[in-house]
C-alpha cells in the first residue's frame, strides 16, 4: 500500500509542475513576448513574411522552400508519433505477463500498468493531431504567400491586412508544431513512470528545468520596437 501512496503523490506533484510552469510560460508569452523564443520567434516571422511578399517574383521561391521544409519537420513528427502510438496500442494489448521481472518501485497492478501505457498512447496521438495542423497551416501559408496582393488592390491597407494574415497563418503552423513536440516531451515523465513514481517526479523537474533555458530569452528586447 505504501507504494501506491507514491504513485497517488507523486505522479499528480509531477503533472503539477508541469502544468504550472507551461501556465507561467503561456502568461509570459502573452504579457512579455519578447522576453520569451517563442514571443520574438513569432515577431521576426511576421517580419519574415512581410519581406516575403514585397517582391514575390524574387523571393517566392525561397519562401516556398522555406516553408516546405517546416512541413517536412512536422510530417516527420507526426509520422513518429503515429508509429510510437501503434506500438503502445500493440504492448497494452499484448498483456504485461513480464511485470515482476522489471524494476518497478511503484504499483504494479495491472490496471496501473494498464493506465500508464494509455497515458504514453494518449500523449503521442495529441503529438500526431498537433502536428497534422501545423502542417495543415504550413500548407496554406506555402499559397498565401505567393499571392500578388499588390497587384490585386492598390490600397496600402488591403496590402497590410494580407500580409497580417499571412504572417498569423505561419504562425499558427508555428504554434501547433511547438505544442506538438511539447507532447513528445511530456512522453518521457510519463514512460518513466512504468518504471515508478519516482523517476517520473524526477524527470518532470528536470524537465522543467531544461524547458526554461530553452523558452526563456533577455536578449531580444529591442524586437518589439519595430512590431
Amino acid at each position: 500500500m505504501d507504494k501506491k501512496v507514491l504513485d497517488y503523490t507523486l505522479v499528480p506533484l509531477g503533472l503539477f509542475i508541469m502544468m504550472a510552469y507551461h501556465a507561467w510560460l503561456l502568461h509570459r508569452i502573452v504579457k512579455h513576448p519578447t522576453k520569451t523564443i517563442v514571443g520574438v520567434t513569432a515577431i521576426n516571422r511576421r517580419f519574415w513574411v512581410q519581406s516575403m511578399m514585397e517582391d514575390v517574383s524574387k523571393t517566392g521561391v525561397l519562401a516556398v522552400q522555406t516553408l516546405r521544409n517546416n512541413i517536412m519537420a512536422s510530417t516527420l513528427l507526426a509520422s513518429t508519433a503515429i508509429t510510437l502510438s501503434s506500438l503502445i496500442a500493440v504492448l497494452m494489448t499484448g498483456g504485461n505477463d513480464n511485470q515482476s521481472s522489471l524494476f518497478i518501485f511503484g504499483d504494479r497492478s495491472k490496471f496501473g500498468f494498464s493506465v500508464k501505457f494509455f497515458a504514453i498512447l494518449v500523449c503521442f496521438l495529441v503529438a500526431f493531431l498537433l502536428n497534422v495542423q501545423s502542417v495543415r497551416y504550413y500548407s496554406h501559408a506555402s499559397i498565401l504567400i505567393n499571392v500578388p496582393y499588390r497587384k490585386i488592390s492598390q490600397h496600402q491597407h488591403h496590402h497590410r491586412a494580407m500580409a497580417e494574415y499571412v504572417a498569423t497563418t505561419v504562425n499558427r503552423g508555428s504554434y501547433f508544431w511547438s505544442l506538438g513536440l511539447r507532447a513528445f516531451y511530456f512522453s518521457f515523465p510519463l514512460f518513466l513512470w512504468i518504471f515508478g513514481p519516482i523517476p517520473m517526479f524526477l524527470s518532470c523537474f528536470v524537465l522543467v528545468c531544461m524547458l526554461y533555458f530553452l523558452d526563456v530569452t533577455f536578449e531580444f528586447g529591442w524586437a518589439v520596437g519595430g512590431f
